[in-house]
């Protein structure tokens, strides 16, 4: 293999990251103790192998040319990948990749390092993330009851007292029933929030997931005569993408739920009276636009309406937009409002198309070096 091989073949075998070495085609010429036992096979049973053994089959066909195309006719491949142990298992890795010459011959060098742990950790901060939300979220809880139960309380004594019961009794069991329907209306927001489950994202038709949604919404919430119209000239792509299915329907029902609400608060005619959904996919980016043309929301409202609990109507608690923005954060997008007073409001939905890199869906070698075995 050369002699830079021989040389340094006791200070390889000492590194603490695992260190597999290639030809230019990924045949395998050496592997370090510490890459034997990370990917769980001897050294004869590896070496003259090619280094696709190491990946899922999804990957052959872009994920790994790629990463060899770097290597050889580039800086090299620096980033997070997943790869194949012996007995299938998946194995979460750091590569770096870098290619040398010895004698006119180009060798690749592959490093990998074990990131599960780090991946862990992040994950427990996100979960410790959301519980600190959840806190403040439960002594924000103590602030909203207090004024439904003062309230409850003064009307119940005042009740109790009056004998006979004066006239006034049936205005006062109203704003009991009203504010005893304001709790229960916080308590169902906030286990929606707290139980939200993990996703499980699998591949969706975005149409389809968007038309059950407002199937479901005009059939159980949407009043005769308000119609949600849905606009799908802008899916140029394939209309696929990597979601949870019934969390993003649930954020989904919210948003029509908060245009309705807002076009019923409008004092208007009903000749606009509707909520367009517009569909877009650039091939990148999947876009769900839901537009009313309510009451809309003032300037300096509009940085508060995901804090949880704002409202600018005292009959709602004010959590649908935290839980959407929870949910889409889950997703790795993002949600964006548009807004202007009595004009309406347009809420922006963005979706990764696929949540895999580009580098594991599409080719990047030049159209000459395609047919090149690896």
């Amino acid at each position: 293999m050369g002699e830079i091989f021989k040389i340094s073949h006791k200070l390889l075998d000492s590194l603490p990251t695992s260190i597999v070495f290639t030809d230019i085609h990924s045949r395998i010429l050496y592997v370090n103790p510490q890459a034997e036992s990370f990917f769980g096979y001897r050294r004869d049973e590896i070496i003259g192998q090619r280094l696709r053994l190491l990946f899922f089959e999804e990957d052959l066909l872009f994920l790994y040319p790629n990463i060899l195309y770097l290597t050889i006719y580039r800086s090299g491949f620096d980033g997070e990948v997943l790869l194949r142990q012996k007995d299938g298992r998946r194995l979460f890795v750091h590569l770096c990749t870098t290619s040398f010459k010895e004698d006119g011959e180009i060798f690749l060098t592959f490093a990998f390092q074990k990131i599960q742990r780090q991946k862990d950790l992040e994950h427990e901060k996100l979960k410790l993330q959301r519980w600190v939300g959840l806190g403040r979220m439960v002594e924000e809880i103590v602030h909203q009851f207090r004024r439904p139960l003062s309230s409850i309380g003064g009307f119940t004594q005042r009740l109790l007292q009056a004998d006979p019961l004066p006239s006034r009794t049936r205005s006062s069991l109203r704003r009991i029933g009203n504010e005893a329907k304001r709790l229960e209306a916080l308590l169902k927001g906030l286990e929606e929030y707290a139980e939200l489950p993990t996703p499980v994202f699998h591949p969706e038709s975005l149409e389809a997931v968007v038309r059950d949604a407002i199937a479901h919404f005009s059939k159980t919430m949407a009043p005769p005569g308000i119609p949600i119209r849905l606009d799908t000239r802008g899916l140029s792509g394939d209309g696929k993408f990597f979601v949870d299915r019934k969390l993003i329907q649930k954020a989904l029902l919210q948003v029509f739920a908060n245009g309705l609400e807002a076009i019923r608060r409008k004092s208007q005619g009903r000749a606009k009276a509707a909520i367009d959904v517009i569909l877009r996919d650039d091939g990148e980016i999947i876009e769900i636009s839901v537009r009313d043309r309510g009451i809309g929301i003032s300037k300096k409202h509009r940085d508060l309406v995901f804090e949880p609990f704002f409202s600018t109507d005292a009959q709602r608690v004010g959590l649908g937009l935290t839980l959407v923005q929870k949910i889409m954060e889950e997703h790795g997008g993002r949600i964006s409002i548009e807004s202007r007073p009595n004009r309406g409001t347009r809420v922006h939905l963005f979706f990764p198309k696929d949540r895999r890199r580009k580098l594991r869906r599409e080719s990047i070698f030049p159209p000459s070096l395609r047919q090149k075995e690896y």
